[in-house]
Order: C-alpha cells, then structure tokens, then sequence
C-alpha cells in the first residue's frame, strides 16, 4: 500500500477534526475489543468541545492521505511517586481496514513525543486480556504491566460507575 501516513496532535476548535473525533470514537466503540454497539449522536458530536474543557487533555489523529483512520485519546494525570505529570493513553482506535500498517505506534510515538515535551515521567494504559494485538504493540513500545513489587503483585484496573 502506497499511503502517505499524517500523524497530528488534534485542533479540538477544528470543525473538521472534531468530527473526525466522533467519527473514530464511535468506529472504536462498535469495535469487537469494545463495546460492540455504536455510540449515542450526542457523544458523537459532541466529544471534541467536551475534550476542549478538559485541562491537558490531547488528541492524537492518524491520517492516510487526508481520511481519518486512527486516533488516541490523552489525559495528564501525576504521578505522586515522581512528583511529575503523567501521560494515560485511553481511547486507542485505527480504522480495520487500516490495521497492520505500524499506525498504532507511530500514534503512541507522537504521544511519547509530546509527553516528554511536557516533562511527564511516564505513559499509562490500560488494555483488556484478550486483546492481544495491542499487547504486542505495546510490548515493542517499551511498556509493560505495571507493579510496585513483583512479591505484591501486578496492578488491576477497576471501575465504578456513577
């Protein structure tokens, strides 16, 4: 395939990336490894001005000659045992028919870039078990399952809705 890969940090006031965000949020939630479903118009249209109220939140889009095809969302958080920001990578999503091209990592390459621009010690995420392809992908970007000590065990990501 012959396709010029654009990787950018979105314009979240862009009218045009703003929608390429519900776009690909929603192609990520139909998605097996997701909710199966799609999502609600109103978190479509939406999801880009609400990502624009949220203090150093950042949104890596993924372009293969000028169409949407991947994106990450990301949230600054801190780590307390550095006393430095944090990068969480949430929201990882590239288009089926544009997966097994290398875009995931060039996007989780842009958010290290920008994360060490902003001094941030580390990257976080979560991923499912079953979702194997991603564990891979990570695993060649350096991360690993997070633990304090290996004798206590490794972390568990846990929910609560409100």
């Amino acid at each position: 395939m012959d396709t010029k890969i654009n990787i950018i940090i979105a314009d979240y006031s862009c009218p045009e990336q703003a929608q390429h965000i519900g776009y690909l949020i929603n192609h990520y939630a139909q998605d097996a490894m997701s909710l199966g479903r799609a999502l609600d118009d109103d978190v479509i249209n939406n999801l880009a001005a609400s990502l624009a109220k949220i203090p150093h939140a950042f949104t890596i889009l993924a372009y293969a000659d000028k169409q949407p095809v991947g994106m990450i969302n990301c949230f600054e958080g801190f780590s307390t045992f550095a006393c430095k920001p944090l990068v969480n990578i949430n929201d990882v999503v590239v288009l089926s028919s544009f997966r097994g091209l290398g875009i995931s990592q060039m996007m989780v390459d842009k958010v290290e870039e920008e994360a060490i621009k902003r001094g941030c010690c580390k990257m976080t995420l979560d991923v499912l078990e079953g979702n194997k392809a991603a564990q891979h992908v990570y695993l060649k970007k350096g991360f690993e399952v997070y633990e304090v000590k290996p004798d206590i065990g490794k972390a568990c990501f846990w929910q609560k809705w409100l």
